[in-house]
């Protein structure tokens, strides 16, 4: 059994305001970072997975997002996966 290492990215999705976004974006400009543009705020989270394959950590990862680790009414989500060495 191998250990996976996995990065999970959630973010809005496209069409859904968000809020801490519109103050970065905000804040960046009053700075003088007059050319940022379209900020978007998201969630990352790291976690190891035992597996024997990388489809098996695939699964689990879906099924984690499905079930408790996003909102699919309002967010989105990619992940990577890399074997621990």
């Amino acid at each position: 059994m191998a250990t996976y290492f996995v990065k999970v990215f959630i973010t809005y999705r496209k069409g859904v305001l968000d809020p801490q976004g519109v103050a970065v974006e905000k804040a960046a400009h009053q700075l003088g970072f007059t050319k940022v543009k379209n900020v978007r705020v998201g969630k990352y989270i790291t976690m190891e997975i035992e597996a024997e394959t990388p489809d098996e950590v695939k699964r689990e990862v879906e099924e984690m997002a499905k079930k408790f680790l996003v909102n699919p009414v309002i967010e989105e989500y990619t992940y990577e996966i890399k074997e621990v060495e």
